[in-house]
């Protein structure tokens, strides 16, 4: 089985700039995962019939959002967090309430869980980081776990944070601000304390691979990026990872979309 995860930036202009098909049909996913759709169902009208969507958009129009399109007809769908944790996580601060902005589905299958997340970003000036910090990675982990203790889970999606010095290009400059914070890599750490393991760190290695680049300075030109888009797995599926890659070759983006293989 093959999975794309992307960070469109806004579906609606990466398909009609005719970006989009494309890449399905170079990747051929049996599933996409995208984030920061920025558009409702039905106001792109995308032309894959093999597969069935699934959206989850932000109540804020053009903003955010969520959705998985899929061959295969899951057992179940999940939209945003449980109430369990909502109450245990207060996922409301003075920019709005996280889960009211789409960001999380999670699809039930047979044998797994597949979950995509675009986690809020702590903005330029930090003044979301604690709320991403203390309240949704946590949030989110746990979500993870209680899914995985039940099937194996796939989360994937932009987690707004380069791990390691090895996930951007020039970590000196940037030790501190937003997406490459303590508290950011912290909570990447806390995602693999549990179990959750890294797909692409299986099979590459070092620096230079990005998922995300600015759009000023040529920055995607001269590949000065940041690998902000994962997949993680869970650890009783690391062994049936048979590949993962980051696909820099597609545009329309900021980001570009990353896959894995996994036998299942």
């Amino acid at each position: 089985m093959k999975i794309v995860s992307w960070n469109v930036n806004g579906i609606r202009a990466v398909y009609n700039k005719k970006m989009f098909l494309p890449m399905v049909q170079s990747l051929k996913p049996d599933i996409i995962c995208l984030q920061e759709t920025k558009a409702e169902r039905g106001q792109c009208e995308i032309d894959l019939p093999e597969y069935e969507e699934y959206w989850n958009s932000a109540k804020k129009k053009g903003y955010s959002g969520t959705a998985i399109f899929t061959k295969h007809k899951p057992e179940k769908v999940l939209l945003d967090f449980p109430e369990k944790l909502l109450k245990k996580y207060h996922l409301v601060d003075g920019y709005g309430d996280l889960n009211s902005e789409g960001r999380l589905i999670a699809l039930e299958y047979p044998k797994f869980h597949i979950v995509t997340a675009y986690t809020p970003n702590s903005k330029n000036d930090l003044s979301r980081l604690s709320m991403r910090h203390k309240h949704w990675d946590p949030a989110f982990l746990e979500y993870c776990k209680e899914l995985d203790a039940k099937k194996p889970v796939i989360f994937c999606g932009d987690l707004n944070a380069a791990h390691t010095v090895d996930d951007l290009a020039h970590p000196k400059p940037n030790d501190g601000e937003a997406g490459f914070t303590k508290e950011e890599r912290v909570g990447v750490d806390n995602m693999i304390d549990a179990g959750f393991v890294d797909s692409f760190r299986l099979f590459t290695q070092g620096n230079g691979h990005y998922t995300w680049w600015s759009n000023f300075s040529r920055a995607r030109d001269r590949n000065i990026g940041w690998r902000i888009d994962y997949f993680f797995v869970g650890s009783a599926l690391k062994k049936k990872i048979k590949k993962a890659e980051i696909h820099n070759n597609f545009f329309g983006s900021d980001h570009c979309p990353v896959s894995i293989e996994v036998a299942l």
